[in-house]
């Protein structure tokens, strides 16, 4: 009975965990029109396949697990950019990975419904 209480209280901690992590950072939609309005950069992080299928305009993708070697695309490191994907999971990787490459204005709208 111990063991089970100690396997839920670490599925529920690393749940919560899971959760602020994912929320960090994270903007409403009315914010990241106007961000955007104002020249910020909106980026999906979803993949190819995911973006061809739909995708918010004006929008460009680039892919999570291409970040790193794209992040130049994205122009100047104090340039504002918004990120999302599918539920705001890879944007909110994304955007700690933006930050970690010196990026100063990194805003995660999270899902692209929220636009």
């Amino acid at each position: 009975m111990n063991e089970n209480w100690i396997f839920y209280a670490v599925v529920v901690g690393i749940f919560v965990a899971f959760t602020v992590f994912k929320r960090l950072g994270q903007i409403g939609g009315e914010r990241a029109h106007a961000l955007v309005q104002s020249g910020a950069k909106l980026v999906d992080v979803r993949t190819p396949s995911e973006f061809q299928a739909g995708h918010i305009p004006g929008a460009v993708n680039v892919p999570l697990q291409e970040l790193g070697s794209r992040a130049g695309s994205l122009g100047e490191k104090t340039r504002p950019v918004v990120l999302y994907c599918a539920s705001g999971a890879r944007s909110a990787m994304a955007r700690s990975r933006l930050k970690g490459l010196g990026f100063t204005q990194v805003f995660n709208l999270g899902a692209m419904s929220r636009w």
